[in-house]
């Protein structure tokens, strides 16, 4: 299982997920560029002692993961039509998470595998990028047993 965050806008978010796949020992890529400066130093204060740059994998943008990237692509979103309760996940998911402030384009809706909702409440957008990845990934992860023992 594997987690990679679309052009990510929220330096904090990207910290908070670099913590929760450390706690998971999951890999964490991003798809550049991000809305803010992608530095070691922002990494470090962001992530603080959950990760470092070295833990994070660093695609140029698009084209650069779907090169790299092997197993199945699935995207969060919320156009999505299958629940995620109802999807199967893959030891070798990619899970992937699009910009807090727009997604993903059209294009990368277009090329990926599996698109998967997470249910909400009448009324609301979205969750935080964060919150996403938490409950998205521990289903992919309750599924196919890879939670730490």
């Amino acid at each position: 299982m594997k987690v990679t965050l679309y052009q990510p806008d929220i330096a904090q978010n990207l910290g908070a997920a670099m913590r929760l796949c450390a706690c998971f020992d999951v890999p964490l890529g991003v798809i550049e560029p991000c809305g803010f400066p992608l530095s070691v130093k922002a990494l470090r204060r962001t992530a603080m002692d959950y990760g470092t740059a070295d833990d994070l994998t660093r695609y140029a943008n698009w084209d650069a993961f779907q090169s790299k990237a092997s197993g199945r692509t699935v995207l969060f979103t919320t156009k999505a039509a299958e629940r995620l309760e109802r999807f199967e996940f893959q030891a070798g998911d990619h899970l992937l998470f699009g910009r807090e402030s727009a997604g993903v384009p059209d294009d990368v809706h277009a090329s990926v595998n599996a698109r998967v909702i997470i249910p909400l409440g009448p009324d609301v957008r979205s969750f935080n990028l964060a919150t996403s990845v938490a409950i998205g990934l521990y289903e992919a992860l309750r599924q196919t047993n890879g939670l730490p023992k």
